[in-house]
């Protein structure tokens, strides 16, 4: 009797142990479109194309604006979950790039930049989808600048996903201290590994194959 209830026990710990994470990827992409930052959307695009390139059956991608309030659902350019199908998913990405084209064409810019909020939309979006592994990229100077009455001084809980600082270009006063570049870069850092998030910065967007 003991050893048929070993043995049960046994077979009801390897079938949990069995149990695996999802192996799909989600990417959310935030893109700045404050002041002069439009003149770098095409960039931005390239980085685009690139991701979708990289992304296969299952998994999920999202495109958002960075504005004055990003923490709302119009931002969102475009957004797509992956088929199972081949024939499907080239549909959807040919969709989707089309979409994104319309966006960087017809941008206007921002006059204030939301960041904060901006990751609160991909943690949402990104958490709903369920994805093994989650992942925001955000094209921007990080300079947040929000508008008066703006709420962003709290934390947003990152735990489990990577967040990826792209083409973090240097603003004119950063030419003249040098510091208030880092700053930025070290604010942010701080901010995503507070809460357990990972954090890196591409800046040569020739080296992209590491981005995902």
């Amino acid at each position: 009797m003991k050893h048929a209830i070993l043995t049960t026990l046994c077979v009801l710990l390897a079938a949990c142990g069995s149990e695996t994470k999802p192996r799909n990827t989600g990417v959310f992409m935030l893109v700045d479109t404050s002041g002069t930052y439009t003149e770098e959307l095409t960039k931005a695009e390239q980085i685009i194309r690139y991701t979708l390139s990289r992304l296969d059956a299952t998994d999920s991608f999202a495109v958002a604006r960075i504005d004055t309030g990003s923490f709302s659902e119009k931002d969102i350019v475009a957004k797509t979950s992956f088929d199972d199908r081949p024939s499907a998913v080239n549909r959807q990405k040919r969709l989707f790039a089309q979409q994104v084209n319309e966006f960087v064409t017809n941008a206007d810019p921002s006059p204030y930049t939301d960041i904060t909020g901006g990751l609160l939309q991909a943690v949402e979006f990104l958490n709903e989808k369920g994805t093994g592994k989650k992942t925001i990229l955000i094209f921007s100077d990080l300079k947040e600048d929000l508008e008066a009455g703006y709420i962003r001084d709290f934390d947003v809980e990152l735990g489990g996903f990577e967040v990826i600082a792209l083409n973090v270009t240097k603003l004119r006063s950063d030419n003249i201290d040098p510091r208030e570049y880092l700053a930025r870069l070290e604010e942010w850092q701080g901010r995503v590994e507070k809460t357990g998030g990972q954090w890196r910065v591409i800046n040569d967007l020739d080296g992209l194959e590491g981005l995902l």
